[in-house]
Order: C-alpha cells, then sequence, then structure tokens
C-alpha cells in the first residue's frame, strides 16, 4: 500500500517509512520542483520513496527474523 502511495505522494509515504524528518524536507523541494519542471523530476521522488520503503522494510524484516534466536 505504501507503494501506491509513493507513486502519488512521495513525501507522504517517506513519512510513512518512519523518515518524518526527510519526510518534510522533501516535501519543500517536491512543490517547486513539480511547479517549475512540469513533473519532470516526479519520478526522482518516486525512486527516493521506494528505496526508503524497501530499506525500512528490510531492516523491520531483520528484527523479526533475528528475534526467533
Amino acid at each position: 500500500m505504501n507503494y501506491l502511495i509513493a507513486l502519488l505522494l512521495p513525501p507522504l509515504a517517506i513519512i510513512f517509512a518512519g523518515r518524518p524528518f526527510l519526510g518534510v524536507v522533501v516535501v519543500f523541494v517536491w512543490v517547486p520542483a513539480l511547479l517549475f519542471t512540469g513533473g519532470l523530476t516526479h519520478p526522482m521522488f518516486i525512486l527516493l520513496a521506494w528505496f526508503l520503503i524497501f530499506s525500512s522494510e528490510q531492516k523491520r524484516h531483520e528484527r523479526t527474523i533475528g528475534s526467533d534466536d
């Protein structure tokens, strides 16, 4: 579900991934980038959000696997 949010609103997906400060910073960069480039930079923010979501899921998975020992 978070990947779908990342397609539409990457800063919100970054906040949901557990990086609230970075999400707020990205909002201040993302909005002007959308306005000045006409959306050409939007894929860059989607990739950033997907990378952060994936890394947070990896960390969560490693914590659950490590607790089984």
